[in-house]
């Protein structure tokens, strides 16, 4: 035999019900909101003490790399370097008309 079982939570238990869950939820969602701020400031926290621990390694390479730059810039003593120079002659141009020269297929 099956004995039917009354729903313990009548209309006032299921607003109760409600009621708690939607202050779980808020609760949650302030505690995930802070322990986000703790992450960033965290984090912030950390890449600014790195930065400031390796500015001068940071300044050390970039004048390496600018001594190397201007190394290979200039040529060695007595170097030659061939084909990298363009000649370019000035030229003078007398205009007779403002219209170009028809090509020969368009007579």
């Amino acid at each position: 035999m099956r004995r039917q079982q009354a729903d313990p939570t009548g209309v006032f238990g299921k607003l109760l019900t409600a009621i708690a869950g939607a202050a779980l939820l808020v609760i949650g969602f302030m505690f995930s909101v802070v322990v986000l701020a703790v992450a960033v400031v965290v984090g912030l926290g950390i890449w600014s003490w790195f930065w400031w621990k390796t500015r001068k390694l940071r300044r050390e390479i970039d004048e390496h790399l600018r001594d190397q730059a201007a190394d290979a810039a200039r040529p060695a003593e007595g170097e030659v370097i061939e084909g990298e120079a363009v000649v370019v002659e000035e030229t003078t141009i007398r205009a007779t008309s403002n219209r170009l020269p028809a090509s020969p297929d368009r007579r």
